[in-house]
């Protein structure tokens, strides 16, 4: 029956619905002629002609040649490592070695005295050169640290364009002279203008023992030696808590500025936190520098044969002792004795170290 809604054609065939749609092709197609065998064939089958040769070539090992190269890497870094590690070692070795026979002749206490008296006697002890290294660095980074701060902070905060750039390149500027001219500059042009400072400070503070006069109105005092030691770790801190704080996050800066902070609060809860362990990891290494600075102090400080606990007296440090005494390094035993003052020396910069590495990581805020 025809569909409702549709009537057939008048004088049309009646149109079976019966048929399948192969009837219906073959129907309207009455002169298609289906393929013969051997074009089936030719269609179905994608073999190569004989005549083409098939080449085959080998894959190429990427993950083979990726090994190879992090192996060499990995070994060359690990001899490095162990090239260092064993040097420190060989200098450890080569100091125990020379310093525990003159300990065995020395005849007074190495730790607790400060007699120095290689000749008949044969005594020699440590606790001034202890108390001038120790005392004049903490000085010197009492002063260094919060100025190279605040530099670090102005030039990768507040100084923009040329002026940053300026101010980083005259920072940089100071570790490029030689001790020696820090020393001489210390003694002639700085040390006089410190002198009526000292002596302010002894009249207003005199009852403490660090304050006391010592060798005032001389310059050769332990307060000008931790100024220009301060001077000289400024670089050094300076740069490094520069890069610090210049790679601080953009989004813990942004949270700061989102929550409505000033520049300043902004420095303060963004900056300086994240900054934190590489600050204090700067300040240890201009420590490790204080320590082992040998020609400007030697210039500076003035000798002096009892300890003197003030930050005005003189004295001398482990470095200028050594320094010092090169001419007298004519026998096994001086050699030993002096070797023995470097030896202590060695260790507390050791220390020094290890105590900024842990600092360091225990201060560390992720980002």
């Amino acid at each position: 029956m025809p569909t409702p809604g549709t009537e057939p054609r008048r004088g049309a065939p009646p149109v079976d619905t019966a048929e399948s749609p192969a009837d219906i092709v073959h129907h309207h197609e009455p002169h298609a002629e289906a393929p013969t065998p051997a074009v089936k064939r030719a269609v179905v089958s994608k073999k190569p002609a004989a005549s083409t040769p098939v080449v085959e070539t080998a894959p190429v090992k990427l993950d083979e040649v990726k090994r190879g190269a992090d192996l060499a890497f990995k070994s060359a870094t690990g001899l490095s490592a162990g090239l260092i590690v064993t040097i420190v070692g060989f200098i450890a070795v080569f100091l125990l070695a020379l310093a525990v026979p003159a300990l065995g002749r020395n005849n007074a206490n190495f730790l607790t005295s400060n007699e120095w008296d290689l000749g008949s006697k044969f005594s020699f002890g440590i606790s001034g050169l202890m108390w001038t290294t120790v005392f004049s660095s903490i000085i010197a980074m009492m002063i260094a640290v919060p100025i190279a701060i605040g530099v670090a902070l102005l030039i990768t905060h507040y100084a923009k364009g040329a002026l940053s750039n300026t101010i980083g390149f005259m920072v940089d500027l100071l570790a490029a002279v030689p001790s020696v001219v820090y020393g001489l500059w210390g003694l002639r042009v700085l040390g006089p203008v410190l002198v009526p400072v000292g002596e302010f400070l002894s009249k207003i503070l005199g009852w403490i023992p660090i304050f006391k006069p010592g060798l005032l109105p001389s310059p050769g005092t332990v307060f000008t030696a931790s100024t220009v030691l301060a001077i000289m770790i400024l670089p050094i801190v300076t740069s490094i808590s520069r890069d610090v704080f210049a790679q601080t996050p953009r989004d813990n800066i942004e949270a700061a500025w989102a929550l409505g902070a000033t520049k300043t609060e902004m420095i303060r809860t963004a900056v300086i936190p994240y900054g934190r362990s590489g600050v204090t990891a700067a300040a240890m290494l201009g420590l490790g520098r204080a320590l082992g600075e040998t020609v400007a102090v030697m210039i500076i400080l003035s000798t002096v044969q009892e300890l003197d606990f003030s930050i005005f007296g003189g004295g001398e440090t482990f470095a200028a002792r050594i320094a010092n005494g090169a001419g007298e390094l004519d026998s096994a035993d001086k050699t030993g004795a002096y070797i023995a003052a470097g030896l202590v020396l060695f260790v507390l910069t050791f220390v020094v170290n290890a105590v900024a590495r842990t600092l360091a990581n225990a201060g560390k805020v992720k980002a």
